[in-house]
Parts: structure tokens; C-alpha cells; sequence
């Protein structure tokens, strides 16, 4: 049986942090969003200052406070809590946990923030079928959920389908190969090959799509591509039963959607295999700024504790 106690987790992005704190239940009793920071230091403080907002914002004392959790990118040694090369954050070496339990009081669980939201949309789903959170964003990855536990595999490398290459004569990945998935779908990478600026790159190459414009074009098919290839390879080598895409590219979710499922029963077109696997059926896209990563964070303190997360107790509701 859990013990009781109010969960906090936390979302710690490149630009901001959210987030959310689940009663026994697994109702959620707050939220919050702040900016932040860059560095060691500032990473660290930031963390402390959300979760204390929170705790704030519940009006309840520490003691009550059962565990947080922090999803956040970067590799993480999980046993330890310590976060390495998140370059994003201007982090090379950090040992988050400790930091955040001592200033705190409070049991403090760390893990990648694509691993973490994996484990938040498995949640929501209230099934135990094997499934990939495919995150796409600035880059691309994927968590994989086998058995209601984050699949890691033998060096925390599950999942990384961002850098599989499908094309050899493709443009340069940031990883040195060429053709990445990542160089064909994420937000980065087409924001470089579009060149032009703007806000939201990836929007503004859908618009000029639209309008004709050949390139854009080129980069939208990429988009789709590049998701329907990110999609095949996770079916294809863990077998899960349905793939959520998340990110930030949801956002866009009603004009991508659709060329996404197109770009997937055209690649099963000549397969009677690829016809029988019904990929396009498999995929389900999460609504914009869904707080599956928070979420997840959450439950850490029993995914990484070896305990059921999805126990009957700890429901997450919408």
C-alpha cells in the first residue's frame, strides 16, 4: 500500500518550469509555471522555488509533503538524483536531488524529462498496454512504458529514435550523422532549413506550405516523414500498442495530424505487413501544453522505487 501524502512534480524546461502537485488521489490540488534559470545555481534555486510555491499554494506544511519529483533533460544517474549535460539549461554536472532534499525536508526523485512525460501519459491512459511517448519539440525522443514501468534498456538509450537514421544522404545531424529522424521532424532542425526566422518557424513553414512555396512544402513532407519514421521504428522494435505524441509541436496538432496518419498509410501502401500493423491507427496526438511531464514527475517516488504507479489509490484525474 502507498503512503499517503501530497506528490509534487516538476517540468524543468528550457525556458520555464512547471508545476503540479496530485493529492492521494491523484487529483490535482495546484499548479504553477516560472521561468528558468541558466546554470548550476540558478537550475537548482528555481527547482526549490517552484516546489515551495507550491507547497505555498496548498497551504499545507512540509511534513505533509510525500515526495517531488523533477522531470528534466539532460542525462540522469536516477539512483543519485544527479543531472548531467543538459546543455539546454547550462548544466554539465548536477546533483539535483541532493540539492532539492536538503533544502527542503522533502524525498526528491529525478529523471529525463521525455522518460518523465512518458510516464504521465501512460497514467492518463489507465492501461497497462505497452506504449511510446513520442516527444516532438526542438529535438526528438521517445520514452517507452513496458509493463507500467519506464523501459530504459541496457545504458538509458530506449527510445532515442531522434538520432536513427533513415536517410544517409540527408542533412547533417547534431549528432554527426546524417539523415537523423530529428533532422527530418524537429522543431531545430527545420527551423535551420526554413532560415528565415520568425517566431514559429514550423508554423510559418506550414502557412508558406499552404501558399505554395515549394521549400516549405519539402520541409512539411519532411515533418510528416520524419513522425510516421519515428512512429514505425517504435512499433516496429518494442511493439507498443499505441504511440502519444507530445511537445511542442502539438501546438499544431489540427495541421499536422492528418499528415501524419496520410504519410503513415503511404509508407504501408506497397507493405501488406506495414497494412497489418495499422499504424495510422495507432497514434494519438495530446492536446497543447498538456502537463504530461509534471504529471509524471510526480509519480516518480514509486516508479523509481519499484512500485506500482498506476496503483488503484493514485488515479490521475483530468
Amino acid at each position: 500500500m502507498a503512503q499517503g501524502g501530497v506528490r509534487i512534480g516538476l517540468d524543468v524546461g528550457g525556458t520555464k518550469i512547471a508545476g503540479i502537485a496530485l493529492g492521494d488521489d491523484g487529483s490535482r490540488l495546484g499548479s504553477i509555471r516560472r521561468r528558468t534559470g541558466w546554470g548550476d545555481a540558478a537550475v537548482l534555486e528555481g527547482a526549490v522555488a517552484a516546489a515551495t510555491e507550491l507547497i505555498d499554494q496548498l497551504g499545507a506544511p512540509v511534513q505533509s509533503i510525500r515526495s517531488i519529483g523533477i522531470g528534466i533533460p539532460g542525462l540522469i544517474d536516477t539512483a543519485t538524483g544527479l543531472v548531467l549535460h543538459a546543455v539546454n539549461l547550462g548544466v554539465a554536472s548536477l546533483p539535483l536531488a541532493a540539492g532539492v532534499q536538503a533544502a527542503l525536508g522533502v524525498p526528491c526523485f529525478v529523471e529525463n524529462d521525455v522518460k518523465a512525460a512518458a510516464l504521465g501519459a501512460a497514467s492518463l491512459r489507465q492501461d497497462t498496454e505497452p506504449m511510446a511517448y513520442l516527444n516532438l519539440g526542438t529535438g526528438v525522443a521517445a520514452g517507452l512504458i513496458i509493463g507500467g514501468r519506464i523501459w530504459r534498456g541496457a545504458r538509458g538509450t530506449a527510445g532515442e529514435v531522434g538520432h536513427l537514421s533513415v536517410d544517409p544522404q540527408g542533412r547533417v545531424c547534431g549528432c554527426g550523422q546524417r539523415g537523423c529522424i530529428e533532422t527530418l521532424c524537429g522543431g531545430g532542425a527545420l527551423a535551420r532549413a526554413w532560415g528565415r526566422g520568425g517566431e514559429l518557424p514550423v508554423r510559418d513553414i506550414l502557412d508558406a506550405a499552404d501558399a505554395g512555396d515549394e521549400t516549405a512544402v519539402g520541409l512539411r513532407d519532411d515533418l510528416f516523414r520524419g513522425t510516421a519514421a519515428a512512429v514505425r521504428a517504435l512499433v516496429l522494435s518494442a511493439d507498443v500498442e499505441t504511440v502519444v505524441i507530445g511537445g511542442g509541436l502539438t501546438a499544431l496538432a489540427p495541421r499536422i495530424e492528418p499528415g501524419i496518419r496520410a504519410w503513415l498509410r503511404r509508407d504501408a501502401a506497397e507493405s501488406p505487413f506495414l497494412q497489418s500493423l495499422r499504424l495510422d491507427e495507432r497514434i494519438e496526438l495530446l492536446p497543447a501544453d498538456s502537463p504530461v511531464a509534471a504529471i509524471g514527475a510526480a509519480l516518480l517516488s514509486s516508479a523509481l522505487a519499484e512500485i506500482d504507479p498506476f496503483e488503484k489509490e493514485m488515479p490521475v484525474h483530468g
